[in-house]
């Protein structure tokens, strides 16, 4: 999936030939479920939505909700003006019950209850049925341009932004709270974790990457760290850990607790089990970060083993614009460095300290890291095939979600208010 992100009218989508979570677990009788941001595809007729990628159910927006006009959606009162102006001239966002078209647009701050409500009911029709669940709640906070229901609105002293992470905050307390009431606390693994930092372009509205270098965009640690928790009463030991983890492992962790089979592909995950059920450390041992376009020309830009990293090339990203740090923004061009930029992150995780530009002689331990840092590089350059890429595919305005087929003048006519209560 590269370069960039699909857009509402891409021909491109997660090719239907990958096998998904949610198909593994569904294989193994799960009821499955995704509510929120899907954004990896449509495709003619819907091809490429969540019905036809694992999920028996689905309730959600099919890519970032600032990929349509704002239409003063996302404030509250109605007659606010909204802060940007998203993606004018392009067809409503709409709200897709599995393939069908629920609203467009929806009233945002209203979304998220609407997803509560969702899930409480897989949660609620998989224990009737006497299945297993599995709940993909991919919410839209606190992606730009933020919004959240009307009791949010203004409580939480941080402006729209805080007022949208609050309300997430809620929605995960009353999924838990649906989870315990029907008795399945014990029984449920919850996963909550994000997929990239913040917009600091959007200052107040974009969030705060603290201690840590740039944000959204960048291969800095800003850009691609994420905190994740992990819940599991009678399981996991409360605790912290520093252990390395992805997102990427998710999938043979969940398919190791399930005993599912893993798809006949190469995959890039872990099992992280052991170091979830306190019997051993992480297997993963590195983590290779691309940047938002990436190419076999260049390859990985960075690598990090263990509590080392290196920058092997560096790129800023406008999404990091409004830091202190030029190497942020988007006037910092793409910058290769030999030797690579080198870190020690148990010690300096806000990537201030070049290790090979500290004027003191290095370590052996030091230039071990580096010789692995490369050595680790070249061969994922030299391993990894580039699939051809679902952006390169086009665009065609006609694979728009519209409510109303065949309605003039479009894209101002694909609007269908949302059914009365």
């Amino acid at each position: 999936m590269y370069p960039g992100v699909l857009e509402p009218a891409s021909r491109g989508g997660l090719p239907l030939e990958e096998v998904t979570l949610a198909e593994v677990l569904a294989a193994q009788g799960y009821l499955t479920g995704m509510a929120g941001k899907w954004h990896l595809g449509v495709g003619p007729e819907g091809a490429f939505l969540p019905p036809h990628q694992g999920f028996h159910r689905f309730l959600g927006i099919p890519y970032s909700h600032d990929q349509g006009p704002c239409q003063n959606l996302t404030c509250f009162p109605p007659s606010t003006a909204c802060a940007g102006s998203c993606d004018q001239g392009r067809v409503p966002i709409p709200l897709l019950a599995n393939l069908s078209v629920e609203a467009q647009p929806p009233w945002l701050p209203g979304l998220e209850a609407r997803y509560v409500a969702f899930a409480r009911e897989l949660m609620a029709d998989a224990q009737r049925q006497g299945r297993p669940f599995f709940l993909y709640y991919a919410s839209h906070h606190t992606h730009y341009p933020q919004f959240s229901g009307q009791s949010f609105v203004g409580r939480s002293g941080r402006g729209p932004f805080g007022d949208a992470l609050m309300e997430l905050d809620a929605a995960v307390g009353a999924l838990m709270v649906a989870v315990r009431d029907l008795g399945l606390l014990k029984e449920t693994l919850v996963i909550f974790t994000a997929d990239n930092g913040p917009e600091t372009m959007r200052m107040t509205r974009g969030g705060c990457s603290g201690p840590l270098r740039c944000g959204k965009g960048t291969t800095f640690e800003g850009g691609v760290r994420e905190p994740a928790l992990v819940f599991w009463p009678g399981h996991i030991t409360p605790g912290v850990t520093h252990e390395l983890a992805s997102t990427l492992d998710l999938m043979p962790t969940l398919a190791a607790l399930t005993r599912a089979p893993l798809p006949n592909t190469t995959l890039d995950g872990f099992d992280l089990s052991p170091l979830l059920l306190g019997m051993g450390k992480s297997p993963r041992q590195s983590v290779f970060f691309y940047p938002p376009s990436p190419d076999e020309v260049h390859g990985v830009f960075a690598v990090r083993s263990g509590k080392y990293k290196a920058h092997f090339f560096t790129q800023g990203s406008a999404h990091s614009d409004t830091t202190a740090d030029p190497a942020c923004h988007a006037s910092n061009p793409l910058t290769a460095h030999e030797p690579p930029l080198l870190f020690d992150l148990s010690v300096d995780p806000g990537e201030n300290y070049n290790l090979l530009e500290s004027g003191s002689p290095l370590s052996p331990k030091v230039l071990e890291a580096l010789k692995e840092l490369q050595l680790l590089k070249a061969q994922v350059d030299l391993t990894v095939k580039f699939g051809p890429s679902q952006m390169a595919q086009g665009r065609d305005p006609a694979l728009e979600i519209c409510c109303q087929a065949g309605c003039s003048p479009r894209p101002a006519c694909c609007r269908c208010p949302e059914p009365s209560p």
